[in-house]
C-alpha cells in the first residue's frame, strides 16, 4: 500500500490542554496503518474569532499513513470525539481540534475537507510548529511556509516545551 505523509494541526484550550495534546499525539500514532513520525514543540496562542475564552495550546504532528484523506479525517474526528469535542459554534473553546494541514502535495476541496488547510498560511500557531519539524516545507498553491510565517509577525506565540 502507498504510504503518504500528512501534517496534522493540534489545538486545545479546555480540560488540561497539555494533557489533551499529549494524549492526541499517542492516539494518532495508534491509528491503523499510521506511524507518528515527528511532533513539534507546544505553543500557547491567543484565541481567534471568539476572544472571550482561554488561550490555546497548539502543535503539529507529522504522520506516515496509508489512510486516504477522507478516511484520515474521519479517524481524526473520532479522536476528537473521544476527547469530548463539542462543536457548539465557530471558533468555540474546545477540548481538542485536529486539522489535516497537508497531505503529500495534494490540493483538494471536498465536502468537509480542504487540503491544504485553507487558513494555515495565515496562522503563526500552525506555521511555527510546522517549520520546527519540516523546515523546508512548502504549502501547495501558497509557497514556502517560512515566507508565510513572515507575514504573521504580529501574532504572538509562547513556546511551552520541546516535543512531548
Amino acid at each position: 500500500m502507498t504510504r503518504h505523509i500528512a501534517f496534522i494541526g493540534l489545538g486545545s484550550n479546555l480540560e488540561d490542554p497539555l494533557s489533551q495534546l499529549r494524549r492526541a499525539f499517542a492516539d494518532m500514532g495508534n491509528l491503523p496503518e499510521t506511524r507518528l513520525v515527528a511532533q513539534s514543540p507546544l505553543y500557547r496562542s491567543a484565541p481567534i474569532g471568539c476572544l472571550d475564552q482561554p488561550d490555546f495550546v497548539n502543535a503539529v504532528a507529522k504522520i506516515e499513513t496509508t489512510l486516504l484523506p477522507q478516511a484520515l479525517l474521519q479517524a481524526l474526528l473520532k479522536i476528537e470525539h473521544r476527547h469530548g469535542r463539542e462543536r457548539t459554534f465557530r471558533n468555540a473553546p474546545r477540548t481538542l481540534d485536529l486539522d489535516v494541514l497537508l497531505y503529500d502535495d495534494v490540493q483538494l476541496h471536498e465536502h468537509g475537507l480542504t487540503i491544504p488547510h485553507p487558513q494555515m498560511h495565515l496562522r503563526a500557531f500552525v506555521l511555527r510548529p510546522l517549520l520546527e519539524i519540516a523546515p523546508d516545507i512548502g504549502i501547495p498553491g501558497i509557497g514556502r511556509a517560512e515566507l508565510a510565517l513572515a507575514g504573521c509577525r504580529d501574532q504572538v506565540l509562547e513556546r511551552l516545551s520541546d516535543a512531548v
